[in-house]
C-alpha cells in the first residue's frame, strides 16, 4: 500500500523534509520512495508542494500520514479538518505502587478502627471505675446509718 508522508533529509538540529509518495512497509528514513511531491521546512514553515501530482496520487488512493493530512488541508489541495497529531497523554500505570497504595490505605483504615476500639474500651473501663467507687461508698454509709438509728431507737 502507497502512502504520501515526510521525508526527513536534514542534519543534525536544521530538519527539512521531503514530500514524498513511498511504500507503507518502507523505513521513514529509507531513501527509496516512488514519487517526490516536494518539500517541507519546518524552521522557516515554508512548503513547497506539486499539487497536480498530490491530486493525483491521492486520486489512485494514497494513504496521507496524518502530518501530511493536515500539510495538504492547510495548502487547500483537500478539503476537511486538521489531525491531532500530539500524542495522547495517558497516566502511568505503576500496579505495585497500586497494590502498596491499597496495602496501606487497608492498614491504617485497620489501625483507627482498632485506635477507636481501644479508646472507647478505655473510656468504658473509666466510666466504670468512676461509677464503681461511688457504687461502693453509698453501700457503706447506707448500712452504717440503719444500725445507728436501730441503736438510738433501742
Amino acid at each position: 500500500m502507497l502512502m504520501m508522508r515526510l521525508q526527513r533529509v536534514g542534519r543534525k538540529n536544521d530538519p527539512s523534509f521531503r514530500i514524498v509518495v513511498t511504500d507503507k512497509r518502507t523505513g521513514v528514513k529509507s531513501d527509496r520512495h516512488v514519487d517526490r511531491l516536494g518539500s517541507y521546512n519546518p524552521k522557516l514553515n515554508h512548503i513547497q508542494l506539486d499539487e497536480a501530482k498530490a491530486k493525483e496520487w491521492l486520486a489512485k488512493g494514497v494513504q496521507p500520514s496524518d502530518t501530511m493530512h493536515n500539510i495538504l488541508v492547510s495548502q487547500k489541495v483537500i478539503e476537511g479538518k486538521k489531525i491531532n497529531v500530539l500524542p495522547k497523554k495517558s497516566p502511568i500505570i505503576d500496579e505495585e505502587a497500586i497494590k502498596k497504595a491499597e496495602e496501606e490505605a487497608a492498614a491504617k483504615a485497620e489501625a483507627e478502627a482498632k485506635a477507636k476500639a481501644d479508646a472507647e474500651a478505655k473510656a468504658k473501663e473509666e466510666a466504670e471505675a468512676a461509677a464503681t467507687p461511688a457504687e461502693e461508698a453509698a453501700p457503706e454509709v447506707a448500712p452504717e446509718a440503719p444500725a445507728e438509728e436501730a441503736e438510738k431507737t433501742a
